[in-house]
């Protein structure tokens, strides 16, 4: 249920001092989880709370500094190396925790802290510890879960420590936020917990910021169009982001549109293999592999679109939805989780079923097909964005959540009170069965 304005102005009035964990932030950015953490603690510090961050050193960058407000400390690595990779991801994790909680209770010395907002499964350890050894009430954000990004599988034992960290930190955390209704109803079923301490909180975007100007745009046109239509994608490639089924769409698009052009932005695992996709359809010329783009190139090439896709299979939310929208693009997404609650079809934008490549064409083909049309959803859309999603909003949206969590706060768990071990249950999660085991 949204929050009235007035409800948030009352919450708000007391100002938090906020110990944030986060595993990214910048300089450190792999996702969008550090944009999110980065613009929320400005946003928050901006509205007159004291937020301090804790978060992964990076090379060059200072171990402790105070920027636009926020104060930033990062734990530096400790000298025992373990990859950031699977199957080294768990040992990196723990070990990762380690400097983590060190750096924060650094943090602690100096300052007092009214909450501790953790953000995903990574710092889970480090937010247990402090919000016992400290006594604060622990907000959790939960931006995705492994369930999730399996489609309700947990196919190996790394995907089934990872679940049963996510349960962990849930029902260690006094408020559960989450990005969407979708994601709601998912944490949920997976882990148990009761309603009342999952809050819906979206995220949200600087729609200013991804205005490029008009030269800009025109000269990203220029550079990536030709003299047909420009489908854009923009995300990190991996299966579950879809855009195997956008590069299977390429054909019957390209059979109303001959010189079609479709950029694909991006880095990841699932690269090489898309890209053998498209040279077996014999669309080496038409679907181009540009790579990573930073926030500075991305809304210039977004803007120059005349359609952007988002045919996720999995979506908590959407982000890029929003960033391209606020870009001025047309957009196409799939009807899957968060993105459904922010497109409305026809309206903002238009929708298809994931995982069809036929019906994903048939989409993009609206807004290809009719230029009005979807110059007028696009205008919708960005004007949503700035009414719905801006900062301001969010981070209020998110003090309020603090202001529960303080005041709810159950009794402090005695220290070293025994846990019940979390059972991992088998099959698809998303399933009744799956759910009920």
């Amino acid at each position: 249920m949204p929050v009235s304005a007035e409800v948030i102005d009352i919450q708000t009035a007391t100002r938090r001092r906020v110990l944030l964990l986060s595993w990214e932030y910048p300089p450190v950015l792999v996702g969008g989880l550090g944009r999110h953490v980065h613009a929320l603690s400005l946003a928050l510090t901006a509205a007159g709370h004291e937020v301090t961050v804790v978060t992964r050193h990076a090379a060059g960058a200072p171990v402790e500094e105070y920027v636009d407000g926020v104060r930033v400390l990062r734990a530096p690595e400790d000298p025992v190396s373990f990859p950031l990779a699977t199957p080294s991801l768990l040992a990196w994790t723990m070990a990762f925790n380690h400097t983590l909680t060190r750096t924060a209770l650094r943090a602690a010395a100096t300052d007092r802290y009214d909450v501790i907002h953790a953000h995903d499964w990574l710092v889970a350890h480090t937010a247990v510890t402090l919000a016992e050894h400290l006594d604060l009430p622990l907000v959790t954000t939960i931006h995705a879960t492994e369930a999730g990004r399996h489609q309700g599988w947990l196919p190996g034992e790394l995907n089934k420590a990872i679940h049963s960290v996510e349960h962990w930190l849930a029902h260690e955390s006094s408020r559960v936020i989450v990005c969407s209704g979708y994601m709601r109803d998912e944490v949920t079923g997976l882990f148990d917990l009761p309603a009342g301490r999952i809050a819906v909180v979206p995220n949200g975007v600087d729609d200013r910021a991804w205005r490029a100007r008009s030269q800009a745009v025109a000269a990203a046109r220029g550079r990536y169009a030709g003299d047909g239509p420009l489908v854009g994608f923009a995300g990190r490639l991996v299966y579950e982001k879809g855009v195997q089924h956008l590069v299977r769409a390429v054909p019957r698009l390209r059979q109303r549109h001959p010189d079609l052009r479709v950029l694909v932005a991006g880095d990841g695992p699932y690269r090489a293999e898309l890209q053998e996709e498209a040279r077996r359809l014999r669309l080496e010329h038409t679907v181009r592999f540009i790579g990573f783009l930073s926030e500075k190139q991305l809304p210039a090439v977004l803007g120059a679109t005349d359609a952007t896709v988002v045919p996720s299979l999995y979506e908590p939310f959407g982000m890029i939805a929003l960033e391209a929208a606020a870009a001025g693009a047309p957009l196409a997404v799939a009807a899957t989780g968060g993105l459904a609650e922010i497109v409305q079809p026809g309206v903002t934008g238009v929708t298809f079923p994931h995982s069809d490549p036929d019906a994903l064409a048939s989409a993009v083909g609206t807004l290809l097909d009719d230029e009005v049309f979807a110059r007028r959803v696009a205008r919708r859309a960005r004007n949503m964005v700035g009414r719905r999603y801006g900062w301001p909003s969010i981070a209020a949206r998110t003090a309020a959540v603090y202001a529960d969590a303080v005041r709810d706060r159950s009794e402090p768990r005695p220290p070293g009170q025994f846990r019940a071990r979390i059972v991992v249950p088998e099959g698809n999660l998303f399933t009744p069965a799956g759910l009920a085991s």
